[in-house]
């Protein structure tokens, strides 16, 4: 692998040389997503694709996660990423985050596993421009880069919610995870604001694993579903969306999960609800 190289007028293009990172393990300010209410015009949004990945944070000298963790990639894959600040996802396709999660962790970086991993790039954090300008600068920055590890997200434009909905029904059916809206004259917040939203066709929330449940007929002898609890104090079994490795290990009492579901009832009990993941802040 070859180092690239940048000069100072590069970098002077995509962010002022007083906003350059230096290296750190503290958490990002980084931007965060509200949830999608069809109240918004969407004619003032660009969408992309919600990728299921790790969320980095690239400070021009590490990958870092957004809770701070230092993320341990190879020399060949972050000395060919540029001397600019990028938001972005590790990624390895579409529902593997469990695979990209391992990945990712090893403090010991596997090369082969590493050359599966993408940087997909979606903003310049410390550019002051909106982000219909931050975005055009990241697509031009990706292609002179030219790595093949670090990709730009692509966004398009819609104008109407049956626009919305076609596409999040066609990122659906080829086992995406939802879309992103960013407001095209925004700047970049570092906090969690309605200029950035998340579209889903279903809602996921967290709760604490309080029972394991026995299983029966097909999953005898393994567990059946886990009793959950939500922040909120609700209680409620799961028994869809575990792989056969996971009744088999079950997340541990005590631990937090993501779960999905598609509404409440009267009682606030999430209908539908399956397991997606253990959750776990790195």
């Amino acid at each position: 692998m070859y180092k690239v190289v940048f000069p100072l007028s590069l970098a002077l293009l995509y962010c002022s040389p007083m906003t350059l990172a230096a290296a750190t393990n503290k958490a990002p300010k980084l931007q965060l997503a509200k949830v999608y209410q069809s109240t918004v015009n969407l004619d003032q949004f660009f969408v992309s694709e919600k990728l299921d990945g790790i969320r980095a944070y690239w400070n021009g000298k590490q990958l870092i996660t957004r809770f701070g963790n230092l993320i341990y990639a190879p020399k060949w894959f972050t000395d060919s990423l540029p001397a600019v600040p990028l938001d972005g996802e590790l990624w390895v396709g579409r529902g593997q985050f469990e695979t990209v999660s391992s990945i990712v962790r090893k403090h010991i970086p596997d090369d082969g596993e590493w050359l599966r991993v993408k940087f997909m790039a979606f903003d310049l954090p410390h550019n002051l421009e909106t982000f219909a300008n931050r975005t055009n600068k990241l697509k031009q920055l990706i292609r002179e880069t030219s790595v093949r590890h670090l990709e730009y997200v692509e966004q398009f434009s819609i104008e109407t919610q049956e626009q919305l909905d076609s596409a999040l029904a066609g990122i659906d059916a080829i086992g995406g995870e939802g879309l992103m809206l960013h407001r095209a004259n925004a700047l970049y917040q570092s906090k969690r604001t309605d200029d950035l939203l998340k579209v889903k066709s279903y809602i996921d929330e967290e709760a604490i694993v309080l029972k394991h449940l026995p299983g029966k007929g097909k999953y005898s002898g393994l567990m059946g579903s886990i009793l959950v609890e939500t922040k909120s104090g609700v209680r409620f079994k799961i028994g869809t969306g575990f792989s056969d490795l996971e009744r088999k290990n079950p997340p541990s009492v005590g631990s937090e999960i993501t779960f999905r579901y598609r509404g409440k009832t009267s009682r606030g009990v999430p209908r539908f609800a399956s397991f997606m993941r253990i959750r776990d802040e790195f």
